[in-house]
């Protein structure tokens, strides 16, 4: 290791590698070997000799003065000297030298060895299970034979066989002829004894057959082995097995030999042939001996990376890894001193087990080690090894060294700022001064305010006036950045002009909402600074929110035009009044006189001059047309949530960005006074009692009963019973659903008008409210048969109110699931594309790729929609020509255009470059509306696209209030997502048996059935449509056990 204390940068490097360390290297690393498990001495606070914290080892604990007299001499010979004898005198090297333990036996690296693919099983073609049973002193293996010995033996043991069974049959020959013999009596008696000579002669050949080269051989039969056998081989155990075998290894020969049986092979032999290749070919590429997985020597990392810390009382606090390093030190000294005592083999063995399960504790201390003891301490807790300090998310790498904390940044909770303007968000005071301090100071010393940094401080410490006048001077112009975890997408961090607020909260404008996927319940956001002059240029020209509008996977809006105003904009422009007499106005003023003086209300009929036009309208309507440019389209129509996103994406299509931004403003300004206005407020009154709900719960009832009448009458099966009943309640609960949006929609409510706005709530909601509550799911995602018939205005019965709650609580677990799995698929993600740009404008050799219609109807999307903003890699009759884009316009055309079944484009898929991809291979970018730019980061942005919603996609199938309804067993959501990008062959549900008993199957039609007949209990029926039966008739299941598998046919 380079010495990283004399003048190095720790970036001074292009590259890490990492190699099995050999023995040899562990001991050039080190600076001495640590013989004792002892840490300090308690009484004088001072690090044992010869112990994990050794000043000789590791280094002194405090700066030392190398002309100090007691560093003179004999002395000096107990301090820390570096390679060239010189006096260590700095305490810092203490987190970099590192000492070693000499094992007293060989110990299996456990990374190498349970590792996924096992690393000393393949080169060694060994199963796992096999391996454990010879590292941890379960079975021998055999590392020499003396083959000439064996094969003389087989052929002596062969002779005697023969030579004894001509003496058998000469003996009983001559019995026989004897005149008082019992001929039959000797036939047994003969036959009886060759029988046992030929068991015998087998069991001796078996015996030496079996002792091969590398074979394993249990210690049970190793002990029944003959002696002269037992002479024949060479055995071993433990990690000295696992060495010599390594150490026997030729890996340029074994490469010649795979790679000659590779090419003779095929199928799933010649794959794991191949796979063994391509581990045995690295390992010479890296100059790596196999040998080196197995350790004779340990490292001891620095003793500052394992610290140990006194705590008030004299008590003392420990890194596990010490407490993990005294394990394997005591033990590797107790074999020491067996070895020289000569202990006997079976002690000695027992010891070595306990160094190897010490040693694994030390690397990798997971219970996953096939059931073994996982070492812990006083309090049952386990201890953190080497490898839990590096993997996951509180590891080195990801906690550490790519997660840092930064200056000039802060947090607090978020807040509505709805006087603000989309690109400014309310900045408090303290936090703001904190984060410009050095601004301020800066500002105040130019001003001659303060004389230096010191007097600066001190005014701004007291609070001086002069101190606000200077933030407010250096905040002018500057941007902030605004982040909220998790940071699943680019918009999950805006820039924004900072806005001086009272309080302690940070204030964010509702519209950027969407992006952040923020809300006002208590949800936290981070603030940080950018500090150069570049970085606040990409700030204001990049990242500032009223900039990125549009979604950058597919061209959405992104404003977050949503609850309290899209009430206001429905409010004002719904049609309350129809029956109201329609009045003439000539212009907006004299509408507005008339609304003052109660003639008019804002949604009563009105006819209308407004720019330069006549139209048959309501004020409200005016007034929200008013928001806009003079040369936009009349909107006269209801303002429900999908009207206004339609409106907005128009307006942002003919003015871009900046306008829209502001008409944005504008809207939720106006929809905010006029949401406040209609004084709208709810409550149980707005619920309507709903007719008709009761005489179709009665209906479903009945046909429930006749379904279960049919079932024990032996007419159906228990399956299908349970199907019909579930299908049943699902169709009640539909017409139930339609029943209550027809009579909710015709109300005029407080409710309604959210509800029909799209501003909270939805006719599902309203149907549990006031309808019924339906079929919920339960923990497993399958109908719960017995539906909630009740509903929420009128309360519950106690059964089917914890019917409910399961549903509720499950909704909340997949949630919490859902996010985890949702996060870990997007690292994946960005993992395999992060390197992905584009590097050119365009590519000649691009091919194409062709776009079929008949896809387009299979996924129910428009085939034109998936033409919009990609570039013809043919020309297509009468629309475009190679080369050309597609406009909305013409994906229109081409959509119309029956006669046209595929369209070749050009696509990142046809593309031959290796290093990135061309600009018109991709397209139009979704974020910009303009062609991609060059070195844009693509393959991020893709594996954020997909990512992002990956919370919001549904764990199990589709869901109806809160319950799966019956469908195949097909996945959905995330997990198909995930079988696509692994390229996993889907799996399905399998039946999995009720109850123990015995089997019966037949067929019944075009499906088989599957009888269980128990003790005790009913016999258990599964109909299996489309399935195949994995058990037989006759057979025997427990509970739990497959029945029928996910596979069709």
């Amino acid at each position: 290791m380079r010495n990283v204390t004399q003048g190095t940068s720790f970036s001074d490097f292009d590259a890490v590698r990492l190699a099995v360390a050999s023995a040899n290297n562990i001991l050039d690393w080190s600076h001495g070997e640590v013989l004792k498990p002892e840490t300090i001495n308690y009484r004088t606070q001072k690090p044992e000799k010869d112990g994990l914290f050794c000043e000789k080892i590791f280094g002194p604990v405090k700066d030392i003065n190398p002309n100090d007299s007691k560093y003179k001499g004999i002395r000096s010979r107990e301090a820390a000297v570096d390679k060239n004898g010189e006096l260590v005198t700095k305490s810092i090297v203490r987190r970099e030298r590192m000492g070693h333990i000499t094992l007293a036996a060989p110990v299996t690296h456990i990374w190498f060895l349970r590792g996924t693919p096992s690393a000393i099983g393949q080169i060694t073609n060994m199963t796992v299970k096999n391996l454990e049973r010879i590292v941890y002193f379960a079975s021998y293996l055999i590392l020499k034979v003396d083959l000439e010995k064996r094969d003389s033996m087989l052929a002596d043991v062969e002779a005697e066989y023969e030579a004894a069974q001509a003496a058998v049959k000469i003996r009983y020959e001559k019995a026989a002829e004897a005149e008082d013999a019992d001929v039959k009596a000797l036939a047994e008696a003969r036959t009886k004894e060759l029988d046992e000579l030929a068991e015998n002669f087998e069991v001796a050949r078996e015996q030496l057959n079996s002792l091969q080269l590398h074979a394993m051989i249990n210690e049970t039969d190793y002990r029944k082995l003959p002696d002269e056998y037992a002479e024949l081989i060479e055995v071993s155990m433990g990690g000295e097995a696992i060495k010599g075998l390594l150490e026997s290894i030729d890996v340029d020969q074994l490469i010649t030999d795979l790679s000659a049986e590779a090419e003779t092979t095929k199928g799933q032999r010649k794959k794991k042939i191949l796979k063994r290749l391509r581990t045995l070919e690295s390992m010479k590429r890296a100059g790596i001996s196999p040998v080196d997985m197995c350790l004779t020597v340990l490292p001891v990392i620095p003793p500052d990376l394992r610290p140990m810390v006194q705590l008030t009382g004299g008590r003392f606090a420990t890194s596990d890894l010490n407490d993990l390093y005294r394990r394997v030190i005591n033990r590797n000294n107790r074999l020491k001193k067996l070895n020289e005592l000569k202990a006997p083999e079976v002690i000695r063995r027992n010891e070595m087990r306990m160094l190897q399960e010490a040693v694994d504790a030390l690397i990798d201390n997971n219970a996953s080690r096939a059931g073994r003891s996982v070492s812990t301490n006083g309090q049952r807790r386990k201890l953190k090894s080497l490898a839990d300090l590096l993997k996951g998310k509180q590891g080195r790498f990801r906690q550490n060294l790519l997660g840092k904390r930064v200056d000039y940044s802060g947090r607090s909770v978020i807040v509505a700022g709805p006087e603000l303007r989309m690109d400014e968000c309310g900045l408090p005071k303290m936090m703001a001064l904190e984060l410009f301090k050095p601004f301020v100071i800066g500002r105040l010393i130019e001003l001659e305010q303060a004389h230096n940094i010191r007097s600066a401080t001190r005014m701004i410490e007291s609070g001086e006036t002069e101190v606000w006048d200077a933030l407010d001077a250096v905040i002018e112009g500057k941007y902030v950045l605004l982040n909220r975890a998790p940071s699943l997408h680019r918009l999950s961090v805006q820039a924004f002009r900072p806005r001086l607020v009272e309080g302690k909260a940070v204030q964010l404008h509702p519209l950027v909402c969407k992006g952040f996927n923020a809300d006002f319940d208590g949800d936290q956001m981070a603030v940080h600074l950018p500090l150069s002059d570049a970085a606040q240029k990409e700030a204001r020209e990049l990242m500032v929110a009223s900039k990125n509008l549009l979604h950058p996977a597919d061209s959405s809006p992104i404003l977050h035009i949503e609850q309290d105003i899209v009430l206001g904009a429905y409010y004002m422009t719904y049609d309350k009044y129809p029956e109201h007499k329609r009045r003439a106005y000539s212009s907006i003023e004299e509408a507005i006189f008339a609304r003052d003086q109660e003639i008019i209300q804002w949604q009563s009929p009105i006819t209308i001059r407004f720019r330069g036009q006549v139209h048959e309208t309501t004020l409200g309507r005016v007034l929200f047309n008013e928001l806009f440019p003079e040369d936009f389209p009349y909107q006269n129509e209801v303002m429900n949530k999908k009207n206004i996103q339609k409106v907005m994406a128009l307006v942002y299509d003919m003015y871009g960005s900046e306008t829209t931004a502001k008409i944005a403003d504008d809207l939720k300004n106006m929809a905010f006074e006029y949401a406040t206005r209609s004084g709208l407020s709810m409550g149980m009154g707005d619920f309507p009692e709903i007719e008709g709900v009761d005489a179709k719960l009665k209906e479903g009832a009945e046909k429930t009963a006749k379904i279960s009448e049919q079932y024990e009458h032996g007419f159906i099966t228990d399956d299908e019973r349970y199907r019909l009943t579930v299908d049943n309640w699902f169709d009640i609960n539909n017409q139930i659903q339609a029943i209550v949006t027809e009579q909710f929609s015709k109300t005029d409510t407080a409710m309604s008008v959210a509800v029909l706005s799209g501003a909270r709530g939805n006719a599902g909601q309203v149907k549990s409210v006031a309808g019924s509550v339906g079929v919920l799911a339960d923990t497993t995602g399958r109908a719960i048969e017995l539906p909630v018939n009740g509903n929420f205005l009128h309360g519950l019965p106690t059964l089917e109110y914890f019917i409910s709650t399961r549903g509720a609580r499950k909704t909340l677990v997949d949630i919490a699931l859902r996010t985890a799995d949702s996060g870990y698929l997007t690292r994946r993600l960005v993992d395999v594309s992060q390197d992905v740009f584009t590097i050119e404008d365009d590519s000649l050799d691009d091919k194409g790729f062709p776009m079929y219609r008949s896809d387009s109807e299979d996924i129910g999307i428009m085939f034109g929609s998936r033409l919009v903003g990609r570039y013809l890699a043919e020309d297509v009759k009468g629309h475009g020509k190679h080369g050309d884009l597609v406009t909305k316009e013409m994906a229109d055309a081409i959509h119309e255009d029956e006669n046209i079944k595929t369209v070749r484009i050009q696509s990142v898929l046809s593309t031959p470059n290796l290093n990135g991809i061309p600009a018109k291979s991709y397209g139009i970018d979704p974020a910009t509306g303009h062609l991609v730019a060059i070195n844009h980061p693509v393959g991020v942005i893709a594996a954020q696209s997909i990512g992002e919603p990956g919370t919001q996609l549904s764990l199990d199938s589709k869901h109806t209030g809160g319950a799966a309804s019956i469908s195949d067993e097909t996945s959905t959501g995330l997990n198909r997502v995930e079988e696509l990008f692994e390229a996993r062959a889907p799996k399905g549900m399998a039946y999995l048996s009720q109850v123990s008993g015995k089997v019966k199957v037949w067929e019944d039609g075009d499906h088989y059935v599957v009888q269980v007949t128990g003790a005790d209990v009913q016999p258990v029926e599964v109909a299996l449509e489309g399935r195949k039966a994995q058990v037989a008739s006759g057979s025997t299941v427990l509970a739990g056990d497959v029945i029928a598998s996910d596979k069709k046919g």
